[in-house]
């Protein structure tokens, strides 16, 4: 089945990042394509003149610096189509737009995310000294805190393992980021799953009743692989097995350390170079304010690793 990601990109060493991930990750895989979308900030236009003027007549209003950023960006892309290519992307799987912005860039990136059915949307950032250097100002903030129903992607650094990092606690939105990660490694000839699990955190394995997750996994599914003792284990493993991937690359983790698990996760991902840490966010953390929930811990703790946060 084919897969479609949504890279927002703005030119910087931190969309590279982003784009030489995606090409170690992904390449010589033709199912999946990626879209570059990068958008301008219109700033010399009203905020009612970008409600009704079209594309072409709004890049005829704005200033002569936003007409270079677009020439800049236009440029870049094509940079940005020859650094996937040499990573082993076929030029067909690929596809770019420079867009100016008319909602605000947040809120355009999230519309085209829902708009085109997209898999997953991805963004770079800077490292987190300051959360302000997230890349294109508060862009990734205000994404990470509007955006539920499209998983996101974000990248900090350089990331070059392999190696993925799933945290489970047998609840429903930690296995809807299990199915999410067994849709997109489906075919994926070099990737390495470990499922995590923290005693010290939850005391002995959580009690799961199958009928909650029904309405995502069917009936005859949930009872076969939920009712097992070890359906903490059991589940998610299946869940990459029936997408295909390999059960050989399928390991378990379980450790008693630790008492902050947002801590532990990136402790456990630093200790055997995991690249990409796989997590569910609950719907109710959008109420919590941003980075409360510890999915936004760690992401705001993280360096040098990928985070996929599934809502």
């Amino acid at each position: 089945m084919q897969k479609k990601i949504l890279i927002a990109v703005d030119g910087s060493p931190y969309s590279t990042n982003a784009l030489r991930y995606l090409g170690r990750l992904f390449h010589q895989l033709p199912d999946i394509h990626f879209h570059l979308l990068s958008l301008i900030p219109a700033s010399s236009a009203g905020s009612a003149a970008k409600d009704w003027l079209t594309e072409a007549e709004l890049l005829n209003a704005v200033s002569p610096s936003t007409q270079k950023l677009l020439v800049a960006q236009k440029k870049y892309m094509l940079q940005a189509t020859d650094t996937l290519k040499r990573l082993g992307i076929a030029e067909e799987q690929i596809h770019t737009s420079v867009r100016i912005s008319q909602r605000g860039v947040p809120h355009d990136i999230i519309h085209e995310a829902r708009q085109g059915t997209y898999d997953a949307l991805l963004i770079g950032r800077r490292g987190i000294g300051k959360l302000e250097e997230m890349i294109m100002g508060s862009v990734s903030a205000t994404i990470l805190e509007k955006c539920h129903d499209v998983p996101l992607w974000i990248i900090d650094g350089q990331v070059n393992s392999h190696k993925f990092l799933v945290p489970v606690d047998g609840t429903f939105h930690s296995l809807k980021a299990i199915d999410h990660l067994a849709f997109i490694l489906a075919g994926n000839p070099e990737a390495e799953v470990t499922l995590f699990y923290s005693k010290a955190l939850l005391g002995s394995h959580p009690t799961i009743e199958p009928k909650e997750f029904y309405s995502l996994w069917g009936e005859a599914w949930c009872e076969e692989h939920l009712r097992r003792e070890d359906s903490l284990f059991h589940a998610p493993k299946q869940l990459l097995i029936d997408n295909g991937f390999p059960a050989e690359r399928i390991f378990w983790l379980e450790t008693f350390m630790g008492i902050d698990p947002s801590r532990q996760i990136l402790r456990q991902a630093l200790i055997d170079d995991f690249g990409t840490i796989v997590m569910g966010r609950r719907g109710e953390d959008a109420s919590k304010g941003l980075f409360r929930g510890v999915s936004d811990r760690v992401l705001l703790m993280a360096e040098e690793v990928a985070i996929w946060i599934i809502g």
